[in-house]
């Protein structure tokens, strides 16, 4: 299998990262700047407009025939896979003459839509400016970012779809006592989740990624539940012959800004597309379906009782206050917590 390879990655990310975008409330405004700073082989274009009037870019790179659509922040307050696409496009600006941004280039045609959600970006919220929940609005289409979504996808009529979202703190691998830092899902496409040959292409894809991943943060990368949602974006395009990556960035120890988790998304990110770049085949999947669940078995924090019986366990609730983003402790659960595990615990 094509790897990357992780001791050069490890060495020069703190070069490749975009530090310009930092933390966690992202916004429009803080990527414009960066759109005037692309290398000139990236063509930035204002592709559409929000539902208040805000830009929706779509970048373009590559000249080869597989096509890959990419987006991000149809969630606003999901901004870990922006700065993943803004690292990745970073790299490609430095090191446009590597072999393996050659083999991109030249095999791909590669369009992102870094932010489709810029209202919801604002106020850090998961919905848009009229309540709609992107994520849920593939087959009502009622949102003008959903149109544009969908116009998109059928004027670049992609082989692979890479879907960017943030999933909670929650989440840990099943059979490990660590946090889900990256998960991924090859997105069913009806009610039964029968494997099939567009989720088996899409699952051979994650197979690479995951065995990236394991070379850097072992046991820390999950498999989201593969249940079906009918009016869900991932799944809709999947069924629609669109293969589709769901990468869902998670927690890690310490890192509620996501600056780690941003730099393993970015390395999963730019092994998916180098891996579709060469290969050839691919119909072998059954590797997939070894990467553990996801469960839900963390809070942020627990306070241990002595006896376990009057166990505390509090989660972080994200808000914006006065421009900043701020985590407020709230409690959630109380009684024996010995099957959950604290991010942080307290005797």
């Amino acid at each position: 299998m094509n790897l990357l390879n992780t001791s050069f990655l490890e060495k020069n990310y703190s070069t490749i990262k975009e530090t310009r975008i930092i933390g966690r409330h992202i916004t429009i405004e803080d990527i414009k700047p960066l759109y005037s700073d692309l290398d000139n082989i990236i063509n930035s274009t204002i592709i559409g407009y929000s539902e208040k009037n805000k830009e929706i870019y779509q970048l373009k790179t590559g000249t080869g025939n597989i096509k890959i659509l990419i987006w991000s922040q149809m969630h606003g307050n999901e901004s870990t896979g922006t700065k993943a696409i803004f690292d990745f496009l970073k790299f490609i600006k430095l090191y446009k003459n590597a072999d393996i941004v050659k083999s991109i280039l030249l095999n791909c045609e590669i369009t992102i839509v870094p932010m489709l959600n810029p209202d919801g970006a604002e106020v850090y919220t998961r919905f848009n400016a009229n309540n709609i929940d992107l994520n849920r609005d593939a087959t009502a289409l009622q949102a003008k970012e959903s149109k544009l979504l969908r116009e998109i996808l059928e004027t670049v009529n992609p082989k692979f779809c890479f879907n960017l979202h943030d999933q909670r703190t929650i989440f840990g691998v099943e059979g490990t006592k660590n946090p889900a830092t990256i998960s991924f899902l090859a997105p069913s496409e009806e009610e039964s989740r029968k494997i099939t040959k567009g989720r088996k292409q899409t699952m051979n894809v994650i197979i690479s990624m995951n065995n990236l991943l394991q070379k850097v943060i072992p046991n820390h990368i999950g498999r989201y539940t593969d249940e079906f949602y009918p009016t869900a974006t991932g799944d809709n395009f999947q069924r629609l012959g669109y293969n589709t990556v769901l990468i869902e960035a998670g927690h890690y120890p310490n890192d509620y800004d996501r600056e780690n988790v941003r730099k393993y998304n970015f390395y999963a990110l730019l092994q998916g597309i180098y891996y579709i770049s060469v290969t050839k085949d691919f119909t072998n999947y059954l590797e997939y379906l070894s990467i553990p669940s996801n469960i839900k078995n963390f809070y942020d924090v627990i306070y241990r009782s002595k006896n376990n019986q009057k166990d505390v366990a509090y989660q972080y609730e994200e808000t914006i206050e006065n421009g900043k983003f701020v985590l407020n402790l709230i409690k959630q659960k109380e009684g024996d917590l010995t099957s959950y595990i604290g991010h942080k615990e307290i005797n």
